[in-house]
């Protein structure tokens, strides 16, 4: 009977200090930090992984993690110092440094987002408020970032956390803003290339007129060589003609009346009405180009 007492005494008591120890140890994994609340008061943080104690049933832990933390701001409309409307999209990278004033000032990390997207979108208003629209696209959107996750630093330092980064992932015209652009950059393209075609159609004009002058110019001077080259041929054809004749006129008259009976005999469409004793058929009778009297012609 006390054997089994005892037995049972002993065995509530090792089941009781178990699940004193189970509950007076935790472990800190290496990407969290602890923070130790007894009785709804912070007591004390443990950054360094391991195994840690507190005390059981009046003491709990909150874990926070320790790596960098994304916080996604949904797109908002911003008006930029030109008056230019801009939808902005934009996020953050944080980090918790100081546990125990995180849990004081924001509680988790739902609250730690919920009051970081707030002073994120009011520092994207304060700082590209201040921009033209060409310095957010274009010119100095890596300045503006810095500046925001600057300002959005400062501010997050009472909560505990260390802004590292901020992007604006996309900054656009509305989009009725962006149609109207369209539609004027596509009109500015039309009339450029209208302009380029009537200089085109200019240039080309004056080519073909160039060309034509230049044709002309070509022909005449060709045509007028040619009627020298022709009037040289026809000068040095009669020089000729006269030299031939000069030593042989019998020959030079025969030649040319053989010439004459070609042109004006040919086969087929000649029909000549003359007297046969004409001087046109004088060498018809003879070589030496007598007529009918006996008397050379």
């Amino acid at each position: 009977m006390n054997r089994s007492f005892l037995g049972g005494v002993a065995t509530v008591l090792i089941a009781v200090l178990l699940f004193i120890a189970y509950t007076a140890l935790f472990t800190v994994q290496q990407t969290r930090q602890a923070l130790v609340v007894r009785l709804g008061e912070p007591r004390q943080v443990y950054e360094d992984a391991g195994l840690h104690f507190k005390w059981p049933l009046i003491e709990n832990v909150i874990y926070i993690d320790k790596r960098i933390l994304d916080l996604e701001s949904p797109s908002q409309e911003v008006i930029a110092s030109d008056q230019k409307r801009l939808v902005v999209d934009a996020f953050a990278r944080y980090r918790i440094t100081d546990p125990l004033r995180f849990y004081q000032s924001v509680g988790d990390t739902n609250g730690a987002n919920a009051r970081l997207s707030t002073l994120l979108n009011s520092g994207l208003r304060r700082v590209l408020g201040e921009a033209t629209l060409t310095h957010v696209v274009r010119d100095d959107r890596g300045m503006l970032m810095a500046r925001v996750r600057d300002q959005l630093n400062r501010e997050a330092q009472a909560f505990g956390i260390s802004v590292v980064d901020v992007r604006i992932r996309r900054a656009d015209l509305p989009d009725q803003n962006s149609q109207a652009v369209y539609q004027r950059m596509q009109t500015e393209r039309q009339r450029e290339a209208a302009e380029f075609r009537a200089t085109g159609s200019q240039r080309a004009q004056e080519i073909r007129a160039r060309a034509d002058r230049d044709v002309t110019v070509l022909v005449a001077e060709a045509q007028s060589k040619a009627e020298q080259t022709r009037g040289t041929g026809d000068a040095e054809r009669n020089r000729i003609f006269a030299e031939a004749y000069n030593q042989d006129p019998g020959f030079f008259a025969f030649y040319r009346s053989m010439q004459a009976y070609e042109t004006g005999l040919r086969h087929g469409d000649t029909r000549l009405v003359v007297k046969p004793d004409s001087d046109f058929f004088r060498y018809f009778t003879g070589p030496a180009g007598k007529t009918g009297d006996g008397k050379p012609r």
